[in-house]
């Protein structure tokens, strides 16, 4: 297989992950805007992976059982407005609370803007791909 191929093959399957993750994401946000359970989650801390990582929030709240969640938001950046102490709406699904996402619209939109953008973005690197190859 030679490098071009390998490049198309990559590219072809970043971009179909992309666009599974934004089917199951938005699939997740209808069930959560039907049946989620909303609660009030407080920023307990911020998070990340590596020095290059943008710090992601760190999130708690208390489930109907009464069971303490905590969780890290799923879109992160300036602006989202998730400084430590501050409260932040919260939705889940009743039988699995590690469905938890911050339900504000900025968070709901994040993903659905970001998700579509890099799978366009890899695909459309794949199909330049087989054209200049």
């Amino acid at each position: 297989m030679t490098g071009e191929n390998v490049g198309i093959v990559l590219c072809s399957l970043a971009g179909l992950l992309c666009l599974w993750a934004l089917v199951r994401e938005q699939r997740l946000q209808g069930e959560l805007r039907r049946r989620g359970v909303h609660a009030e989650g407080l920023v307990v801390g911020q998070e990340r992976m590596s020095s290059e990582d943008p710090w992601t929030p760190v999130i708690e709240f208390t489930d109907l059982r009464g069971e303490r969640i905590t969780f890290r938001a799923r879109a992160t950046g300036t602006g989202l407005g998730l400084d430590v102490g501050s409260h932040a709406p919260v939705a889940y699904l009743p039988e699995q609370p590690e469905t938890a996402r911050v339900f504000t619209r900025r968070h709901r939109i994040a993903h659905l803007v970001l998700l579509p953008i890099g799978s366009v973005a890899f695909l459309g690197a794949a199909v330049l791909i087989v054209l200049t190859g």
